[in-house]
């Protein structure tokens, strides 16, 4: 875990894992984690009944797919929070580097249980 007060690089952190679509936590602000993800293809269609869902794309591209709404693509340097309650489901067509700011202990499938997906809390 990072302290509070360390420099921490993300091309660093993007190199320990291959993975698609597993979280890992890089750090900690307050009650919220600070998540670096690998995403390629589809994730499952999912929300958070009590949070929002921050999108931070370092790399690549991301669209956000959302139930009864336009979807929204955003690139490299930019980001879109998913308001709480509303359904959604990433999509990268290409591996994409993103960041997620989430309180601790969220689920990345939200809702959906026994997706495969889900992944437990691990910190690089």
């Amino acid at each position: 875990m990072a302290a509070p007060d360390a420099v921490v690089n993300l091309d660093d952190k993007f190199s320990r894992f291959a993975d698609h679509w597993s979280p890992k936590t890089i750090g900690q602000i307050n009650d919220l984690h600070l998540k670096a993800v690998k995403a390629h293809g589809e994730f499952v269609w999912h929300s958070h009944g009590d949070t929002d869902e921050f999108f931070l794309v370092r790399s690549g591209r991301l669209q956000i797919e959302m139930r009864d709404r336009d979807p929204v693509s955003i690139g490299p340097g930019e980001f879109f929070i998913v308001p709480r309650g509303v359904e959604h489901r990433p999509v990268a067509t290409m591996e994409s580097e993103v960041l997620l700011l989430e309180p601790a202990g969220i689920i990345n499938t939200g809702d959906v249980i026994d997706t495969g997906l889900t992944a437990t809390e691990e910190w690089i």
